[in-house]
């Protein structure tokens, strides 16, 4: 997972202080999520996928495809 949220950031040109902002936590701990010294917790792995447009499983590495599942329709 550490990988794919550093590599979907870098992707796009964004800093970590920007996710982190995004996130609502301090850079210093986002820098841990990415490098895997932290546990990115459920409810962050979920706004990052939403964020950037990918599927949960695909930001921790389950699958390959990038594309996230249609929503169930509430």
């Amino acid at each position: 997972m550490r990988t794919r949220i550093r590599d979907l950031r870098e992707d796009r040109d964004l800093k970590q202080k920007e996710i982190a902002e995004y996130l609502v936590c301090d850079q210093s701990l986002y820098s841990k999520y990415e490098r895997g010294e932290r546990e990115l917790p459920l409810r962050l792995a979920i706004s990052l996928a939403e964020f950037y447009r990918v599927s949960v499983d695909y930001l921790v590495g389950l699958t390959d495809e990038v594309t996230p599942y249609p929503r169930k329709r509430r």
